[in-house]
Formats: C-alpha cells, structure tokens, sequence
C-alpha cells in the first residue's frame, strides 16, 4: 500500500483471529490488537519512506506501508 505522508489509514480484520499491525525497524505506527470484525485507524508516518510491518500476534504476516 501506499499512501501521502499523515494519510489516515484504516485497518479490518475480516480474520476470525486477531491481530496486529506494527512497524518493525522504525517503530511508526502499530494498531494494537485488532479483533475478528473490528476497524482501526492510524496515522501514516509523516516522512517518506519503506515501513515494513508485522502482526505481533502471528510474525510471518507482513507487509510493508510505503508513504510517498
């Protein structure tokens, strides 16, 4: 995904699991426990760059936030 430096990004868990969305490296943004249904949302970073994420929950789910 990318998205303007202080875009409001919305997350939903449409899992039956919770989880998380959480910066790794630059520690940016992180959601907290997102349970099964819920929406969150969160401010993008305000400088450009590559923000990789993981769900604390479950490591092996990830992605990564680019602001541009």
């Amino acid at each position: 995904m990318t998205v303007a430096p202080g875009t409001k990004v919305t997350v939903t868990n449409k899992d039956a699991a919770t989880h998380t969305v959480t910066a790794t490296g630059k520690n940016a943004f992180d959601t907290g426990e997102v349970k099964s249904g819920q929406t969150v949302t969160f401010d993008a970073p305000a400088g450009p760059g590559s923000y990789p994420y993981i769900c604390t929950i479950h490591p092996t789910m990830n992605g990564t936030l680019m602001v541009r």
